[in-house]
């Protein structure tokens, strides 16, 4: 099995200078491998439904003998790290908001696509109810001739998201008037409660939104229109893994590859880590032992490490 050391993952971390954060229950780095040892190595970004889905397949596969472990990185080191070999897995290829990055390591075959874990997603620039009813707005093409209103600004996501390179690319091309604004990159949490700041003096903001989401309830978000299609948009969540799992771990490529979530369950997730403050070790936790018929579909033809029947490890343990 061909994988990279932790040092030179290290060495490309430092190089990048991309990496946002880390977290993970049997181990936070990207774990070398052992001859025999059953090994999951998850790489995530800091969005509350990604980071609970990676958590639940996690404890899902510890129960089953495998050493778990998830890096959070930024959406290009995530490409990068499943491309090398340096992770298994990426539960968040949101698609084909995505595509610019990960669309030539599929192409190459080094990064394959291995299910989807949501569909009816939405992802675009967008602003508050109150803003479209105040100015009008309603569309990209919108949002150039209230420009002073909004400080000629959109509020972006983390830095090295391709949402926010988007957003650069069509300012950059001055599409629909905007060559004069700019995005302002950030965290989603600040990016979130800069919006909520804004929202309750009803001040115009534009920014990066998606669905599931609380914001689009709260807010009563609008995504713009896009009638020159410079935005890629997104239609589901896919699950990502690297090249030659398959021949290495069949069985935990059959496992991520019958993942699935409905918008709901993932909004309900969002809210119980944003609004409720909950650890999402503690959400999975609740949610693996509440849904045991869901977590069989995703566990139909997977085995523990040992070769077992891997619902009866999970569900009866």
């Amino acid at each position: 099995m061909l994988r990279r050391t932790l040092a030179g993952l290290a060495a490309t971390l430092l190089l990048s200078g991309a990496v946002a954060g880390c977290s993970g229950e049997t181990g936070d780095d990207f774990a070398g491998t052992t001859e025999g040892e059953h090994v999951a190595r998850f790489v995530q970004q800091p969005w509350a439904d990604l980071v609970v889905e990676t958590r639940i397949a996690m404890q899902i596969l510890d129960k089953l003998g495998y050493r778990t472990s998830t890096q959070e990185v930024s959406v290009p080191l995530a490409a990068e790290a499943l491309s090398t070999g340096q992770a298994d897995a990426y539960l968040g290829n949101w698609w084909p908001s995505q595509k610019e990055t990960f669309q030539p390591i599929l192409d190459a075959g080094r990064v394959e696509v291995t299910g989807t874990i949501l569909t009816g997603t939405e992802y675009a620039p967008a602003v508050p109810g109150y803003v479209t009813e105040q100015l009008g707005i309603t569309s990209l093409a919108d949002l150039d001739a209230h420009g002073d209103k909004f400080g000629r600004e959109i509020l972006g996501i983390e830095p090295g998201s391709p949402g926010n390179t988007t957003i650069r690319n069509a300012i950059k091309a001055d599409a629909y008037g905007l060559g004069d604004w700019k995005l302002t990159a950030s965290s989603t949490e600040a990016m979130l409660a800069e919006v909520e700041r804004r929202a309750a003096k009803k001040q115009p903001v534009a920014f990066l939104g998606w669905s599931p989401h609380w914001m689009t309830i709260q807010w009563k978000l609008n995504f713009l229109e896009d009638p020159e299609k410079v935005w890629p948009g997104a239609g589901q969540i896919r699950v990502l893994t690297r090249s030659g799992l398959a021949g290495e771990d069949a069985n935990l490529k059959a496992f991520l590859s019958q993942i699935a979530v409905d918008t709901a369950t993932a909004s309900r997730w969002i809210d119980q880590v944003d609004k409720d403050k909950q650890k999402p070790e503690d959400i999975a936790a609740a949610w693996i032992s509440a849904n045991p018929d869901t977590v069989r579909t995703w566990l139909v033809g997977v085995t523990t490490a040992s070769g077992e029947p891997a619902a009866d490890a999970v569900l009866e343990s």
